[in-house]
């Protein structure tokens, strides 16, 4: 269950507010169908969480969707580090690819929804 225990860092506001205005396109595809209450749950994009900042959250499920550009492949490690981490505040994670999101997004949608369903 959402807590107060996910406070966040208050410099990422600024920042969390920019990435949203700059989403790549696949962000963009994904939050299309995020937006809408998907399947019940409210989901927010680029959501500060402690010292981070996660693509997509659903505070009710208490998970991280992820979405790893060509970026990311350059940051495994950190990105390793900065998901433990979340994980160890109850949070539970997705990750696509890019790319998967544009070719294939019926298929993320049925992960996605997948998720749900197992942990309702």
């Amino acid at each position: 269950m959402y807590s107060n225990k996910l406070a966040y860092d208050p410099i990422l506001k600024k920042l969390a507010r920019d990435l949203r205005k700059n989403s790549t396109l696949s962000e963009i595809l994904l939050w299309q169908h995020l937006k809408h209450s998907y399947m019940g749950y409210d989901f927010h994009r680029q959501k500060p969480i402690s010292k981070y900042i996660v693509d997509f959250f659903c505070p009710t499920l208490m998970l991280a969707i992820e979405i790893d550009g060509v970026t990311h492949n350059e940051k495994s490690n950190e990105d390793k580090i900065r998901q433990q981490h979340l994980e160890q505040l109850g949070i539970s994670f997705l990750r696509f690819s890019d790319n998967e999101v544009k070719t294939n997004l019926l298929g993320v949608l049925s992960s996605i929804q997948s998720f749900i369903v197992d942990n309702r």
